[in-house]
C-alpha cells in the first residue's frame, strides 16, 4: 500500500501519525477484502484549512473533522469486482499498478477536541476518522439509518481488531 502523507497542521497529536494511518488503512482494506494493493492520500491540516475545503467542496462554511474525496464511484459499496471491467488508467496508478482510492483530509484540532469531548484517546479518534473515511472511499455512506448502522458496526469492528478502543 502507498500512503501519500502530509502533515501541515502544526498541531501535535502525540502519536506516530503516518505509521498509525498506514496500519489503520491496511486493516480497513483487509476487512473490506480489497483484492488490490491501494494508494491513499492523507492530509492532516487545521480547522481553518478544512473549513475552506468544506466550503469549497460541500458548500458548508464551518470546520469539520474529516473530508473524504473518493477517486472511484462504486456501483455497490465495497464491491471491487467491477474494476476488472474498467480501463486500468481509470482506477489504477499506471506507475505502481495500485488502486487509487482517493484522498482523506483530517483536522488535527478536531481530533483533539473530539477525543476530549467523547472521552477517549487521541489515537482512537484519529483512527476512527481514518476508518470512517476509508469506508467512504470504498463507496459506503451513512445517509440512511441502515447504512449509518452498518458503518458504525464496521468501524467499531475494525478498531477492535486493532485494539484501539474507547
Amino acid at each position: 500500500m502507498t500512503l501519500e502523507f502530509e502533515n501541515e497542521s502544526g498541531t501535535e497529536l502525540g502519536l506516530p501519525l503516518e505509521e498509525t494511518a498506514r496500519m489503520v488503512i491496511e486493516a480497513a482494506l483487509d476487512e473490506l477484502k480489497c483484492p488490490y494493493e491501494a494508494e491513499v492520500s492523507l492530509l492532516i491540516t487545521d480547522n481553518a484549512r478544512i473549513q475552506e475545503m468544506n466550503r469549497q467542496f460541500r458548500q458548508i462554511d464551518r470546520p469539520t473533522d474529516v473530508l473524504s474525496f473518493p477517486m472511484i464511484q462504486f456501483d455497490q459499496p465495497g464491491d471491487f469486482s467491477f474494476l476488472e471491467e474498467e480501463e486500468p488508467e481509470e482506477c489504477f496508478n499506471p506507475e505502481t499498478g495500485e488502486l487509487v482510492l482517493g484522498d482523506i483530509v483530517i483536522s488535527a484540532e478536531k481530533v483533539l477536541e473530539q477525543a476530549e469531548e467523547y472521552g477517549h484517546s487521541v489515537k482512537r479518534e484519529y483512527a476512527f476518522l481514518i476508518v470512517h473515511s476509508v469506508l467512504h472511499l470504498t463507496g459506503y455512506d451513512h445517509m440512511v439509518p441502515e447504512e449509518a448502522e452498518w458503518m458504525e458496526q464496521r468501524q467499531r469492528q475494525i478498531l477492535e481488531q486493532l485494539h484501539i478502543t474507547r
